[in-house]
């Protein structure tokens, strides 16, 4: 009973938190240290309530059968509005250079072929294993790209405080880069995205995934209390499904996409996972515009 008494307590506090972002910016300060991080924030845009900068620097996504450990950090910025009385979401604004979702390709393990030692295998037979099949001929990498227009993200404060429900919305696309691929090799696209809908509470997947439990991790608050940071922030969903891929090979894709789609195996709902650990900063939209506008 006082364990859940603490926790309703901090999930009421973080929430608080968040929504007094909204109403800071009375003092001044410069676009400085972690105000940095809003440089591309649409903060002059009447619509944005909060800026946001997310860097994802690890995790992995599961597609099938094939899992690619997130190496390489992914950055999510731009700022997002009031939330809809009606739906408690948020809408994302993009981030002003465009670039509200950072590529970052990703090494797919076992390359092309697919192979990939059992975790007990000696230390040379993983080398080898690595040397011939993930290479730049045979390797594999794997680019997460945003599926539609930045406006399609969600964001709901209270689910994400509160560790229950949907926290965030992000419809997706995953780019396969390979020389014998071609450049427009894709799972998803923008008419038949891959729709995350992340949470930092327990998920309820369709089997044979079973659940598992995100977390909204530790808040602190910086700038004298302008920017709220959350370390240690967990976002999961594994129960997604997705499109088999397409324009794989060129002009032979209808022979090399059900080659694609054989190694990924079955995508359908309960076979896939996405595990992102972040860093979340968010600050009021108000108090960027301010200190932009003093410190030009």
């Amino acid at each position: 009973m006082q364990k859940h008494r603490t926790r309703v307590v901090a999930t009421a506090l973080v929430a608080v938190a968040l929504a007094a972002l909204g109403l800071a910016g009375g003092a001044s300060a410069k676009l400085v240290g972690n105000y940095t991080k809003f440089a591309q924030c649409p903060f002059t845009n009447p619509e944005a309530s909060k800026c946001l900068y997310s860097t994802t620097n690890s995790g992995e996504v599961k597609l099938g059968k094939k899992t690619v450990p997130i190496e390489k950090a992914v950055v999510l910025q731009g700022a997002y509005t009031e939330a809809n009385e009606t739906t408690g979401f948020a809408k994302f604004i993009g981030a002003t250079n465009g670039i509200t979702l950072s590529k970052a390709a990703q090494n797919v393990p076992g390359g092309l072929a697919g192979i990939v030692p059992e975790a007990s295998s000696p230390f040379l037979v993983k080398a080898l294993i690595k040397f011939f099949f993930e290479n730049k001929l045979t390797g594999l990498s794997s680019t997460l790209e945003l599926a539609n227009s930045a406006s399609d993200i969600q964001i709901s404060e209270n689910n994400l405080a509160g560790e229950l429900g949907t926290a965030l919305v992000l419809p997706v696309k995953v780019h396969l880069e390979n020389p014998f691929l071609g450049k427009s090799c894709y799972v998803g696209s923008s008419g038949s995205p891959i729709t995350w809908n992340l949470t930092t509470g327990k998920t309820a997947p369709s089997p044979p995934n079973t659940s598992i439990t995100g977390t909204v991790g530790e808040i602190e608050f910086l700038e004298e209390g302008r920017i709220l940071e959350a370390k240690g922030t967990k976002l999961v969903d594994n129960n997604w499904s997705a499109p088999g891929a397409s324009g794989c090979g060129g002009i032979i894709s209808f022979l090399v996409n059900p080659i694609i789609n054989s190694q990924l195996g079955t995508t359908t709902k309960g076979n896939n996972t996405a595990i992102l650990n972040n860093t979340l900063f968010v600050g009021s939209a108000v108090a960027v515009n301010k200190n932009n506008k003093e410190n030009p």
